[in-house]
């Protein structure tokens, strides 16, 4: 007849292990499923620990300022890239800007120096047909027509200096410098001359113009105030 129980159950587990720990031989690794002494740690112990500990902080600062010089130089280089970017796209803009003025400027310069350089043709060429014409030449036959002749000349010379002058105001004899009429302007208006003066120039012109009626009207007060009083 089979027993309920087993041998097994009947035996100490742990009277079992501490009877092969002591059996065992010393140095060896203790069994499976036995439990390990735990003590404090030794201050030789705690001091290497200190030492590894101070190591790696030393290490993490050193990895820090590594850290820290990359970034500054990061960010040293990206405001240079945004300046070089900004002032790529300005400088452009303006010189582009510029060119066209100036290819402009020049266009209308050089149109200008063409018209003015045929307007100086036209202007010597009348003054030479003028200067040609010899009254002395002339016979009683010739005189009507190369009066005629000179007439037209001169018509023709007139016609083109007044052309001139609608294009080149400085033909224009009653368009006079700025600076000239300002000096005529300030001939005719006497008091342009004082409203351009300094404030503390104008106070002492009055008060040297009206100090005598001042002196006057206070010994009028003194010898009122007098009479006054001896009443």
């Amino acid at each position: 007849m089979t027993s309920p129980f087993e041998e097994t159950d009947f035996v100490d587990r742990d009277v079992e292990i501490g009877r092969a720990a002591r059996m065992s031989p010393a140095g060896a690794p203790p069994i499976a499923g036995s439990p390990v002494p735990t003590r404090p740690p030794t201050r030789e112990e705690l001091e290497v620990q200190v030492g590894e500990t101070q190591s790696r902080i030393a290490e993490l600062k050193r990895a820090q300022e590594e850290l820290e010089r990359q970034r500054s130089a990061l960010e040293e280089a990206r405001r240079r890239r945004v300046e070089f970017e900004v002032g790529r796209t300005e400088t452009t803009g303006h010189l582009t800007r510029g060119i066209g003025l100036l290819e402009k400027a020049e266009f209308e310069a050089r149109r200008d120096a063409e018209q003015l350089a045929k307007t100086l043709s036209g202007f010597r060429e009348a003054l030479a047909r003028i200067e040609s014409i010899n009254e002395k030449a002339w016979t009683t036959e010739t005189w009507s027509n190369e009066l005629t002749r000179a007439l037209t000349s001169i018509e023709n010379a007139r016609m083109e200096y007044n052309a001139a002058r609608l294009k080149w105001t400085l033909l224009d004899d009653s368009a006079a410098p700025k600076g000239e009429a300002s000096a005529a302007a300030s001939a005719d208006d006497p008091l342009s001359g004082w409203t351009r003066r300094p404030l503390r120039e104008l106070c002492r012109v009055g008060l040297a113009l009206t100090w005598p009626l001042a002196v006057v009207g206070v010994i009028a007060l003194i010898t009122f105030c007098v009479l006054l009083l001896r009443q």
